[in-house]
């Protein structure tokens, strides 16, 4: 269902849209968490280090599939906001199709170039085979994670969060059952564990694909869609690009880390890797308001409803904060019991200690990640992208060489204090890019700096002036119909 979130309250629209995109946050680590889950049950500690091995460098390609889904979002929530419904069809058909080549292109680039990433972040002798056969098999199914992280992008900017949940609950069940068939039935091993979640995503991802279509198909337009609009692509490419570069230098950051910590030996890798899953999944639930959030913004700045934004970000940032308390007092209350898992019956000292003290260091922390996200999603609801990336690139670059120079000192704790120093910048600067207003876009600015009154619902330019201001008026109406 299709929601115009330029209408209503904002908290409770915030809220009716972030309940699906929660649960689908859950079910999407859950489906992330069920091959490292079934692996060191059923396979041992070290099948645990070849997925916590291979995490960095799928992280890199799950990156590009989300940071270019991110730019098709944002241009269509715009599109839908404004109720240009031609030029929203054009760039959906323009989206999936460059989607779709890229997905291909690195497929290709991902099975030649799997052998040196690995050697790169220090693979381990003893789980770099295992870990090789786990990253080829998911690298032979990119096309499938790209395809549903473009259905999902449009689904969430159209302002529907609970298709993709549908999808996501059925394609995390599959991967768990054929997960637990293929390792301990077929007894297949890692690479058992690897072809579930490559047939899951696949089935989940077209099947998405077809309910985006006949979707779409429903939609009333006032002429045909073009089936590739080179303008809207680089209009999204704006967008995208910066994403791209956002979540891979992210990911780039985890592969950074990912080789220091390949040294210090596989209980260390896979009690890393248990809490870093833990982690990612705390923290992808938490992003769930502010992925709402960004289409939401995105929607209202396309109706020019500026203030509406900024009650929709008060919203936000309360609830994320009491999302965050409730996920802070999981951690240390059942920390352990979520890192055992991971373990099955090969509980192990060094393992779980490695993995609380992860967590008892930086979970504290994530109330100013919450604030993070909350700005940096209205930076990418205004096409804010510069200052998006400025934020971003940060915090992780701080996070990284803080962690280069605080393990020869600290050792693996070194890893684990350079995650909140890194945030603690990252918030400063978002905040400041957030008042600033730098993610409204200029002709809103201008127009209201000359006493132009934009109406939010009818896009009717109103003001008490008169020549001059019917000039500026005529002047925004064009400018944002460039």
């Amino acid at each position: 269902m299709m929601t115009d979130m330029t209408k209503g309250s904002p908290f409770k629209i915030l809220l009716k849209f972030v309940i699906p995109l929660l649960l689908s946050m859950v079910f999407q680590q859950m489906y992330n968490l069920a091959d490292s889950v079934i692996a060191g049950r059923f396979l041992g500690v070290e099948a645990l280090a070849a997925t916590g091995a291979a995490y960095p460098i799928t992280v890199l390609f799950i990156a590009v599939a989300t940071g270019a889904s991110v730019g098709c979002s944002v241009v269509i929530s715009q599109l839908f906001g404004a109720h240009d419904h031609t030029r929203m069809r054009s760039a959906v058909n323009t989206a999936v199709i460059t989607l779709v080549a890229l997905a291909l292109a690195l497929t290709v680039l991902g099975q030649l170039a799997c052998p040196a990433l690995m050697r790169m972040i220090s693979t381990p002798k003893n789980i770099f085979e295992p870990t090789m056969v786990y990253l080829r098999i998911y690298i032979a199914g990119l096309l499938f994670l790209f395809l549903y992280n473009t259905a999902t992008a449009i689904f969430n900017g159209l302002g529907d969060s609970r298709t993709p949940l549908y999808f996501l609950a059925f394609s995390t069940t599959f991967n768990v059952i054929l997960d637990v068939f293929f390792v301990n039935t077929l007894d297949m091993g890692i690479a058992g564990v690897g072809w579930a979640t490559l047939i899951a995503q696949g089935i989940s991802s077209l099947l998405a694909i077809v309910t985006l279509v006949r979707r779409l198909s429903r939609i009333p337009v006032e002429r045909k869609p073009v089936k590739f609009d080179t303008h809207l692509l680089c209009r999204m490419a704006m967008i995208a690009i910066p994403s791209i570069c956002q979540q891979s230098f992210v990911s780039i950051g985890v592969f950074c880390v990912q080789s220091l910590i390949n040294p210090l030996g596989a209980y260390t890798v896979a009690g890393f890797s248990a809490a870093l899953k833990i982690s990612t999944f705390a923290v992808m639930v938490m992003n769930a308001l502010p992925n709402a959030l960004s289409s939401y913004a995105a929607q209202n700045i396309g109706a020019q409803d500026i203030k509406r934004v900024r009650q929709g970000v008060r919203d936000c940032v309360i609830m994320s904060e009491v999302l965050i308390g409730c996920i802070i007092v999981l951690f240390f209350s059942a920390g352990t019991q979520l890192l055992q898992l991971f373990l099955g019956d090969e509980v192990n000292g060094v393992v779980l200690s490695v993995g609380m003290e992860y967590l008892c260091i930086v979970a504290p922390f994530y109330p100013l990640l919450g604030i993070k996200n909350c700005c940096d999603s209205v930076l990418r609801g205004g096409s804010a992208m510069g200052s998006f990336m400025v934020t971003t690139l940060a915090d992780l670059i701080l996070r990284v060489v803080l962690a280069f120079v605080l393990v020869p000192m600290l050792g693996f704790a070194g890893v684990c204090y350079a995650y909140p120093l890194g945030w603690m910048i990252g918030t400063s600067i978002s905040i400041i890019f957030y008042v600033c207003n730098v993610w409204i876009p200029k002709y809103i600015r201008e127009a209201e700096s000359k006493g132009v009154s934009l109406h939010p619902i009818y896009r009717i330019h109103i003001s008490n002036k008169k020549p001059k201001t019917d000039t500026t008026a005529v002047e925004v109406k064009k400018h944002r119909h460039a």
